[in-house]
């Protein structure tokens, strides 16, 4: 998510900048922020109090439902455009299998379960299950999803360590979706390298290929405008076909975008 380079404070005395240093890595971090701050974040870092459009609602809207967020879960969730287009492009290339297959979409690191959400909008036939290791956003995002309008299962933990039990129906077809923690993944020189990612991306995909081999498989994979080269061709490598999108939302250059693959199967 692309924003403002500038401090978190406008001088001695004065009110804090609203920011992503000050909600990722400052004091906000691990605070629920008021509807207030929600929305000063985002007129301070992108000139508009409804930046944080979640589950198809405006702060105010998403506020008023009870839905809460801690600082550092505002700057790393992906929100309502983002998200919607996202979803729009997984169902157009799960639309090839037979119409009436069946999807399980699964979200290993959900954190605010929105994008989780949008692809279960815009896939039919599809349930949700998404892990959170994170205790406190896990009881948080638990509560903001509960009275949503798609079926989304929540499991606190690794997924690494729940995933090969999960008993999920024979004959569905699995989408991925794939956005771990960029760390210090992201070069504004080489692009996002796929492979420094907190886990690695390249290892994700392996893992769940080989806990499910033989189903059909479509992974979304969140990137960056820019991707290192040479982590890209480790990834197709991983799957029988591929394609990329950029989502022309912020400035060029800062645009984040998806990488789609399959496994056992080609559009």
């Amino acid at each position: 998510m692309a924003d403002r380079k500038e401090s978190n404070t406008d001088g001695p005395g004065k009110e804090p900048l609203y920011d992503r240093t000050l909600l990722l890595h400052g004091r906000k971090r691990n605070e629920v922020l008021t509807l207030s701050e929600v929305q000063r974040y985002g007129t301070d870092s992108f000139s508009d109090p409804d930046y944080i459009r979640l589950y198809g609602m405006t702060p105010t809207q998403w506020y008023a439902r009870g839905v809460r967020l801690l600082g550092r879960t505002a700057v790393e969730c992906t929100r309502d455009p983002l998200a919607d287009l996202i979803g729009r492009d997984i169902a157009a290339v799960a639309a090839s299998l037979p119409p009436e297959t069946k999807f399980s979409v699964i979200d290993p690191f959900s954190g605010s379960c929105n994008t989780l959400y949008w692809i279960l909008r815009h896939v039919p036939h599809s349930r949700g299950i998404a892990f959170e290791f994170d205790p406190s956003v896990y009881q948080l995002t638990r509560q903001n999803i509960a009275d949503l309008d798609r079926p989304i299962e929540l499991i606190q933990g690794d997924y690494t360590s729940i995933l090969d039990r999960l008993d999920l129906p024979a004959h569905d077809a699995l989408i991925v979706f794939v956005a771990p923690p960029w760390g210090t993944a992201l070069d504004e020189v080489e692009g996002l390298d796929l492979r420094r990612t907190e886990p690695p991306i390249t290892d994700i995909i392996a893992r769940i290929a080989d806990a499910y081999a033989g189903r059909h498989m479509l992974f979304a994979i969140q990137v960056y405008e820019k991707v290192n080269v040479d982590s890209m061709a480790e990834l197709k490598s991983k799957v029988d076909w591929s394609t990329a999108k950029t989502y022309d939302l912020n400035v060029p250059g800062r645009n984040h975008g998806i990488l789609l693959g399959t496994r056992g199967w080609r559009p």
